[in-house]
């Protein structure tokens, strides 16, 4: 069963969320702006809370962790609300484990509590970038586009209808929730590795360079806006390709933990030009051709095949392919993608590509 709530949790009537074991699954983004608590202290002062689910360090940890849970952990409980902030693609670890719970509450079958969702807007807005996985794909994710361009009710809508579950789903309308008429979307970081207005922007690309030797500015105060690694040189090489809507420009930087903690990088910061719309995942997918081509030291990791998951777009990367090919390939992909995701859409607002 599935249903779509335009009042606020805190109004919501039903008995598992007044009279059950309440489970809250949540980041800090569970903030209520109006009352000034957080989600599950609805259910503290109802005397029903049994459990949060949280990330496991606190939410300004240097490096992006995840939510834990066991499926003995659910086994008691009447309801599950969840609570985060997407960031717009679908390798966020947070919503990764949002599905990994709705994996476990197929698994239980008719012992499953209810699930709600406290929907949020989507800070990477309605733009779609890339394609569908079509090969290997990493574990919890669901057959979405890189960048889909949905909010997290609704991506759970599409993956609660992709693995036929047969739990209780509702969905609380963004527009009822009193944090997003107050605050931008990225207004508390959804986690560390994101923290503001152009992050998420850049993810759908950027967080593609998490499974090679360099890195995208993890353990600085810009991740996805810096790239680089010690071995770049910035100096005498060819051009490093630039795309429509930033600029690049030299730099450098010192990563405080991660991939090369305490060492001097050089590589590039991508400064967005206001107003024009920037399609980070073909830029990002250029950038790793050129630095593959160009230094010896680069290399693919692992999980890179399956976070790309299109074996069109690996032949690009790898010099088989053309641009133009890999281009219109992208183009085509996302023409479904938005086809597809109409069915699950909750807003009266649109995906859209960028032309």
């Amino acid at each position: 069963m599935f249903s779509f709530r335009t009042t606020s949790l805190e109004e919501q009537l039903d008995k598992a969320l007044h009279e059950g074991k309440v489970g809250c699954f949540c980041t800090q983004n569970c903030w209520d702006t109006e009352r000034g608590r957080y989600m599950y202290d609805i259910f503290r002062e109802r005397g029903n809370l049994a459990l949060i689910f949280n990330p496991r360090d606190t939410e300004l940890t240097p490096l992006t962790n995840h939510i834990e849970f066991s499926p003995e952990d659910l086994k008691d409980l009447n309801a599950v609300v969840v609570e985060i902030q997407d960031v717009g693609s679908r390798y966020f670890n947070y919503t990764k484990d949002v599905f990994r719970l709705m994996d476990a509450l197929k698994a239980m079958k008719d012992e499953a509590p209810s699930m709600y969702v406290v929907d949020h807007n989507n800070p990477a807005g309605r733009i779609v970038e890339g394609t569908m996985p079509s090969s290997a794909i990493e574990a919890n994710v669901p057959k979405v586009a890189h960048r889909h361009g949905l909010t997290l009710g609704e991506l759970a809508n599409l993956y609660y209808h992709e693995i036929g579950a047969k739990f209780a789903l509702h969905v609380i309308s963004a527009l009822a929730t009193d944090s997003n008429h107050q605050l931008m979307p990225w207004t508390i970081a959804p986690a560390s590795d994101i923290p503001g207005l152009f992050t998420c922007d850049m993810y759908s690309g950027g967080g593609l360079w998490n499974n090679t030797n360099i890195t995208p500015g993890i353990g600085t105060a810009r991740p996805y806006e810096y790239f680089g690694a010690p071995f770049v040189k910035t100096g005498g090489r060819d051009i490093v390709p630039v795309a429509e809507g930033v600029m690049l420009r030299p730099c450098s930087f010192t990563p405080s933990c991660g991939r090369y903690e305490g060492q001097k990088c050089f590589g590039y910061q991508l400064m967005r030009e206001p107003g024009v719309e920037y399609h980070s995942l073909m830029h990002t997918l250029q950038l790793i051709r050129f630095f593959k081509a160009e230094y010896e030291d680069f290399r693919l990791e692992e999980g890179f095949e399956a976070k790309l998951s299109d074996q069109l777009l690996l032949d690009y990367v790898n010099g088989l392919v053309s641009w133009e090919d890999a281009r219109e390939h992208i183009k085509v992909e996302e023409q479904k993608w938005i086809r597809k995701a109409k069915k699950f859409i909750l807003y009266d607002d649109q995906p859209y590509r960028i032309k």
